[in-house]
């Protein structure tokens, strides 16, 4: 249980276990917004370790690169998809904007309770907000994979992999399908570009150049308003993430976390700003890990403190992050689609998991308007504000569902609605 403790070489394993499990995603977002992805993997363990304080040792949970920053990073910086990106300083004055409302946002919980954050943020409108970020970066992952014909079939091939290892691999490695299946897809790359000249061959001259230990590059932070105002409204989506794994882990132990869930807003939002402060991504709870705690039934909080220990050892070899930037363009662009299709996919579970009934106007407008808005990246613009696809969706979701009322007699049922048929009121 998250309050007991196994003996120490079982918590190094198990910790070790639990970094392979996030390792995949924790390195490709920040790949995909042009960040250091070593950098990321080490902010990944401080922002670990400051959860683990923050919540006293209550909640388990490994933190890692959030996707929800993608596309408003994208956005704001104008990166242009591949090497560095050169306007790094100013989104991460944007996370750090994000990880404040964020923290604000917990200590609003710490002290009232949890109750109106699901009210404010039902799972209807929490599944829109999740299906309008997929369909958000959906443009991204499929650019990943256009370069030429062979880039294509190297990103389908990619996909493939990945789903094939999440489908029919054996045990734990089944919970690991980002990380093999890019493996798998990287390996073939290097054969066919390195081995038959079909495509760019993967460079490793900065692996070999690059020192076993040394310091990470840190970035220090820009504010700008356009930024900031595009970038924090995101802490909104790390709020409904956090919620839903805060439950789903108080689920599996049988002991509900829900009066600690305050504290774990706080520790997300804390360690965002600390990682923006620095140059990493923001961050979040990962469902990757809570996979790994569901196959080994281990919940003990000291294990994710020996995994963010393992993370700041790796983040600290400069030579292993130039390894992970050579993972090839089409293999990042086949991870990409299979990660942001997920994304979209987790909102249906939402929806299914908590019954939310579609034959309900309310619901039913909420979700298409929010997904469109999303879909198409609406960027509204009022003086200085600037609000993108994202942020418009989210708040586009809350405000459009608290507008409409809830009086069943006066719904249209989408089946109704669909086939104009007249409906009473």
């Amino acid at each position: 249980m998250p309050d007991e403790r196994l003996p120490l070489g079982q918590t190094i394993v198990l910790g070790i276990q639990h970094v392979v499990a996030m390792f995949g995603a924790t390195a490709l977002a920040p790949i995909l917004m042009g960040f250091d992805p070593n950098l990321a993997i080490f902010f990944s363990g401080v922002a670990t370790l400051i959860f683990f304080v923050i919540t006293g040792g209550r909640v388990p949970s490994y933190l890692g690169s959030s996707f929800a920053f993608i596309a408003v990073v994208i956005a704001a910086t104008g990166y242009a998809g591949s090497g560095p990106n050169a306007n790094i300083a100013v989104a991460l004055g944007g996370i750090i904007a994000a990880g404040a409302v964020y923290t604000v946002i917990g200590i609003v919980v710490a002290a009232a309770g949890p109750g109106w954050v699901e009210r404010v943020m039902p799972p209807a409108v929490t599944g829109a907000i999740v299906a309008a970020i997929g369909l958000n970066l959906a443009p991204i992952a499929v650019k990943g994979v256009s370069g030429s014909q062979t880039d294509i079939w190297i990103g389908l091939a990619t996909v493939v992999a990945v789903g094939a290892v999440a489908v029919y691999a054996p045990g734990m490695a089944r919970r690991l399908p980002i990380l093999i299946g890019g493996a798998i897809a990287y390996l073939l790359h290097f054969v066919l570009a390195n081995g038959l000249g079909l495509a760019k061959p993967i460079d490793f001259s900065g692996v070999a150049q690059a020192p076993w230990f040394g310091l990470p590059r840190f970035v220090a932070p820009v504010f700008e308003a356009n930024a900031m105002w595009l970038i924090a409204p995101v802490a909104v989506v790390l709020v409904a993430e956090n919620l839903g794994h805060v439950k789903a882990i108080g689920a599996m132990t049988g002991r509900s976390l829900d009066r600690y869930l305050g504290r774990a807003f706080i520790g997300d939002g804390v360690a965002t700003m600390l990682s923006g402060y620095g140059g990493g991504t923001g961050v979040t709870t990962y469902a990757e890990n809570m996979g790994v705690m569901a196959v080994t039934r281990i919940y003990s909080t000291l294990v994710f403190v020996a995994a963010a220990i393992v993370a700041l050892l790796l983040g600290l070899s400069p030579k292993f992050g130039a390894l992970i930037l050579t993972i090839p363009g089409p293999v990042i662009g086949g991870l990409s689609i299979v990660v942001f299709g997920l994304i979209t996919a987790t909102a249906g579970r939402i929806w299914v998991e908590n019954g939310v009934d579609f034959s309900r106007a309310r619901n039913l407008l909420t979700v298409g308007v929010a997904v469109v808005l999303g879909a198409g990246d609406l960027t509204i613009k009022i003086g200085s504000f600037t609000l993108g696809g994202i942020g418009t969706a989210t708040f586009g979701a809350i405000i459009f569902y608290h507008l409409l009322r809830d009086d069943r007699a006066g719904e249209i049922s989408a089946a109704d609605g669909a086939a104009g048929r007249p409906t009473s009121r």
